[in-house]
């Protein structure tokens, strides 16, 4: 075991960036880019749902189904499934060993981001499988999950717990954005400052935009809990569908599915110059 150990940090410290060898490097980097595609895809969804055009419901079910529905497109899924499984196992290595210019509490900040990456990639993963095995929608699956924890001791207590966590989330994510301390884990010193420039704007906007939509969804959550009632909790469908119904209506909801459009494209630039 401390001689796997030690090869392993070998290949952290040697290769481009904190994944465990050129592998997973390359294949997350193409988890990456489907990653940015699922969030270009719901920025498109959420635009037609905020000026009336009926189709598939602006999260990551309606997005991954889009996607599937194009040519090539269950291949091109299966293939983003391989990237994002090996994007979390990149993640799950940097926490434990990478961040390696960091120090203190940044570096500690950084790798429990590093943490959240990796479950939420996964869970997009997950999403997918279950998509093409034919299981039901994301929201469905949501209040399905609440009337569970609804159901056991405590569960008023345990949902409202869940809402604050996603509320540490949102936070997290809007620190993020204004601080922009995303540019730290890109190497973009050979970039142009235009370029630079752009891609620290598009993941400002795109933080602070899933910062603001997780952010309803923590607000449905504790909605469920203090009503007891499963009907209330959502995923995104339902927060960003929540947007939409607010006095600024539509154009929040265009507002927001913008800020994911440029998440999405900050993707890809994450996904070429990435080193953690």
């Amino acid at each position: 075991m401390p001689r796997s150990l030690a090869r392993l940090r070998r290949l952290v410290s040697e290769g481009r960036s904190d994944a465990p060898g050129r592998v997973v490097d390359g294949l997350g980097r193409i988890g990456l880019v489907g990653y940015g595609v699922v969030h270009l895809v719901v920025a498109w969804l959420a635009l037609q749902v905020a000026f009336g055009v009926p189709d598939a419901p602006p999260d990551a079910v309606g997005a991954v189904g889009t996607i599937a529905r194009t040519p090539g497109g269950v291949f091109a899924l299966v293939v983003a499934v391989i990237g994002l499984f090996a994007f979390a196992l990149w993640q799950l290595t940097a926490a434990a060993m990478g961040f390696r210019w960091a120090h203190g509490n940044e570096r500690m900040r950084k790798r429990v981001g590093a943490v959240a990456k990796s479950i939420a990639v996964s869970a997009l993963a997950g999403i997918v499988i279950d998509y093409l095995m034919g299981l039901g929608s994301a929201d469905g699956t949501v209040q399905q999950f609440a009337a569970r924890v609804l159901e056991l001791p405590a569960g008023r207590v345990l949902l409202g717990l869940g809402a604050v966590a996603l509320i540490g989330i949102a936070g997290a994510m809007t620190y993020t954005g204004v601080r922009r301390t995303f540019m730290g884990d890109l190497d973009v010193r050979r970039l142009a400052p235009g370029v630079r420039n752009a891609i620290e704007v598009a993941g400002a906007a795109g933080h602070l935009a899933r910062a603001l939509a997780i952010g309803v969804v923590a607000g449905l959550a504790g909605a469920a809990a203090l009503f007891a009632d499963p009907a209330w909790a959502g995923g995104l469908d339902t927060a960003l569908r929540a947007l939409g119904s607010t006095v600024a209506g539509a154009w929040l909801l265009a507002v927001v599915a913008a800020g994911f459009a440029a998440f999405g494209l900050f993707c890809f630039a994450d996904a070429a110059t990435r080193r953690a």
